[in-house]
């Protein structure tokens, strides 16, 4: 019966001959027809993987979730090997097609993956994000409760240059957070070099200014041993002294060189000459290779002694290359092994030919390891996805005003949800980057409350001072307010539209935005997308139409933006009715199996209401993009496409062009996005040859000869595409170019999306 940390020791070595080889065979042995180099980070990958036994083999609960370091993807595969829960088919695929993933992802890996990463330090800040959302899921008690887990995001140390992880640290600080780990790989390189002298002191300043809980792991078992042995101290100052590169550079030149270094530099003392020359060169090389973040014991029994909720860094020193060939050189980021060297590193770790990709199920001798992996408890709870079931959406709410802009008309109906009170509203959340009173959530929040670990009043309304809004924190508020960072609402949305796979609980969230700030938080957005995490994003104010702020507030390519997002369905409805349907469809759409999130592009502008009932056949055409607002007559010589704000341009251009045109028609499009992607995917059937699309059917009467002029309160290319389905001539009119201040029709008219201008470029196809 082995001990612990002998089976630990066994796993460890387990572990790195698997995530090398993987990359090994990959590049080297595998079938490469195209000849471009796969790569995979195989020193990124030994830095971590003592870090990665002590937690996966030892520490992890099942509640806990993880976000691994995106370098070390191959690591992480092997362990969900050993466990079980990867193929040995997909791990010989590491990087192929289909096979096992570059950077761990939730949804294209088969095995385990909490929470996906790649190389930007998005999956650091979402572990704070996904801990908030466990805070106030625990606290509105939708169900059962669940365990409260650890989110433990285990980090490069050169992904701490990204922003968004010092955004994310404020944001955790306003919202006192808790149960977040970060363990750094402090391996001291980054792609092409390594890292400044004293990065480690700065990052823990850092830390500690924001209140975590800072642990250093800086020297293994081994090193504390030889620390206490006569003339220890001395080589534990020259550690100290030691400059990075120096340290890197010596790891890389082996132990005999390692030894006559610091001979050098201490001088001639016989207790140290002793300390250091009872070892061989191979020893020596590893004791000094033995620093806190490769040292399983030293990291289990630091990692056990935290009991508190304290956000805590733990900032580990670690070798890149650690155990291999590799290690220290600093161009060893994408280095790869040779064959020579790997036939070595084989040798050196006793795998014969033909067991390289053995688990320790396949070893008669392993029985026991294999038997101890498969007891843990974060092992044993396999696939930790939860499901939700389908929370049933209230009735849509129809906003009868006679003018009313889509923004005001976005408030009303949410505020009317909040009345409601029941089981939907109650798990509607909503979140905004400090503009919520001005995208039109005022009304919800004063219903609902503002979101908070700790209950407070709002003293404005105490001191009866009067104010428009009620700003009261209770942890059974609905809102969560964030500072002025949209990577941070982006990662918020994207924590709390897994809520449903994270803790079993379906949420509603809501994030509110100004529409051209989208672009801020672009990053993020397309992360949480990628992780298929469900939110309504709503961008607002929107376009020139938000005339006097200016052009840095006026948005022209976020439509394109919503058509091109994977995992995101957009929509710019232009009428109040058209966006009740729209939003009453989205909260269904986050929970469909195939649905995805919400872009609701929406405006300040207010424009006259159609005072209409909405049959089953509209209400089917507003959803799937587009319907006739204006059916042309027989013999159209132009029609009128447009999509949101310039709807009153598009009626009254028709107006314009009177009896000379009196066939002519208004097409409205509420989601450009859906139209295309039905049209295009159609189109590439192969099986439905005979069905034809929405806009097909929406434009199959019309002649060949028919002029189409677009009309969008964005990038003209949003609405183009449309003459490509029949072949029409078509005039694309929208914002291509910086918008100004000004007053609405000054700017549609600079533009050229004014009434007039539309119906001049009518009668030029005369």
């Amino acid at each position: 019966m082995l001990n612990k940390n002998k089976l630990l020791k066994i796993i460890e070595k387990k572990v790195l001959w698997l995530s090398c080889w993987m990359i090994h065979n990959a590049n080297h042995l595998r079938n490469n027809e195209d000849g471009l180099k796969v790569g995979g980070h195989q020193a990124s990958s030994a830095s971590i993987v003592s870090i990665m036994t002590a937690l996966y083999f030892n520490i992890l609960r099942p509640e806990d979730r993880v976000a691994v370091k995106p370098h070390a993807s191959p690591v992480f595969h092997a362990i969900q090997y050993l466990s079980g829960l990867q193929t040995r088919e997909n791990i010989e695929n590491f990087r192929g097609f289909g096979g096992a993933q570059s950077y761990p992802s939730r949804t294209k890996d088969i095995d385990d993956v909490d929470i996906s990463t790649g190389s930007v330090g998005l999956g650091v800040a979402m572990t704070s994000f996904v801990s908030l959302i466990q805070d106030y899921v625990l606290r509105k008690q939708f169900g059962e409760k669940i365990p409260q887990g650890r989110m433990i995001a285990l980090v490069g140390d050169a992904e701490l240059d990204e922003g968004n992880v010092y955004e994310c640290l404020q944001e955790g600080w306003k919202h006192d957070l808790r149960n977040v780990w970060w363990i750094i790989d402090y391996n001291r390189q980054s792609l092409d070099g390594v890292v400044h002298e004293g990065l480690s002191e700065r990052l823990g300043s850092v830390f500690e200014a924001f209140g975590w809980n800072l642990i250093i792991l800086k020297y293994g078992k081994l090193q504390k041993e030889a620390f206490d042995e006569p003339g220890g101290h001395l080589l534990k100052k020259w550690i100290d002294d030691c400059s990075n590169q120096l340290y890197s550079a010596l790891i890389y030149e082996g132990g005999s060189t390692f030894k006559q270094r610091i001979l050098d530099d201490i001088g001639d003392q016989d207790i140290v000459s002793e300390l250091i020359n009872k070892r061989t060169d191979s020893e020596f090389l590893d004791l000094m290779a033995n620093l806190g973040g490769h040292c399983v014991q030293t990291l289990i029994k630091v990692f056990e002694k935290v009991k508190d909720d304290k956000p805590t860094a733990f900032i580990a020193y670690t070798i890149k290359g650690w155990g291999t060939p590799l290690a220290g050189h600093k161009d060893n980021h994408a280095g790869l092994m040779t064959k020579a060297q790997m036939n070595s590193f084989k040798l050196k770790y006793g795998i014969s030919d033909g067991n390289e990709w053995n688990r320790f199920s396949d070893e008669k001798n392993n029985v026991e390891l294999d038997r101890y992996i498969k007891n843990l408890p974060f092992q044993k709870a396999k696939h930790r996805k939860f499901q939700s079931k389908k929370v049933s959406v209230d009735e849509n709410v129809f906003i009868k005003e006679t003018k009313i802009s889509t923004q005001n008309a976005f408030g009303k109906i949410l505020d009317q949800y909040a009345k409601n009170n029941t089981d939907f509203s109650r798990r509607i959340l909503t979140t905004s980057p400090d503009v919520s009173v001005s995208t039109n959530l005022g009304p919800w929040i004063n219903r609902k409350g503002l979101f908070s670990r700790k209950d407070s009043s709002d003293t404005f309304k105490d001191r009866k001072i009067p104010s428009a809004q009620k700003w009261i924190f209770s942890s059974q508020g609905q809102h969560i307010e964030l500072g002025i960072a949209e990577m941070n609402l982006f990662l918020m949305l994207g924590a709390a539209g897994l809520s449903h796979e994270f803790f079993g609980e379906r949420l509603f969230p809501i994030g509110t935005v100004y529409d051209p700030f989208i672009s801020r938080g672009l990053d993020a957005m397309n992360y949480a997308c990628y992780q298929d995490a469900r939110f309504m994003i709503v961008g607002t104010p929107s376009g020139i139409s938000l005339a006097p702020e200016g052009g840095a507030h006026q948005s022209i390519g976020t439509p394109l933006i919503g058509i091109s997002q994977p995992g995101l369905l957009s929509f710019e409805p232009a009428f109040a009715d058209e966006l009740a349907l729209i939003m009453n469809y989205g909260f269904n759409y986050l929970q469909d199996e195939a649905g995805g999130s919400i872009y609701l592009r929406l405006t300040t502008r207010s424009i006259d209401q159609p005072m209409r009932e909405i049959d089953n056949e509209l209400k089917n055409n507003i959803i799937r993009g587009g319907y006739w607002l204006k059916k042309p007559g027989s013999n159209p010589e132009v029609i009128i496409v447009y999509q949101g704000a310039v709807a009153s341009e598009a009626i009254e251009s028709t107006a314009l062009l009177g009896e000379k045109f009196k066939d002519s028609g208004v097409l409205s499009i509420t989601s450009s996005d859906n139209l295309f992607h039905n049209w295009k995917n159609q189109t590439l059937s192969f099986k439905n040859k005979t069905t034809q699309s929405h806009i097909e059917k929406l434009l199959e009467f019309i002649p060949r000869d028919t002029r189409i002029i677009t009309v969008v309160d964005g990038h003209p290319m949003t609405l183009s595409w449309v003459g490509s389905v029949y072949g029409h001539k078509t005039i694309p009119l929208g914002v291509s170019s910086f918008g100004q201040t000004g007053k609405v029709e000054d700017l549609f008219k600079e533009f050229t999306i004014d009434s007039q201008s539309i119906s001049n470029l009518g009668f030029s196809f005369n």
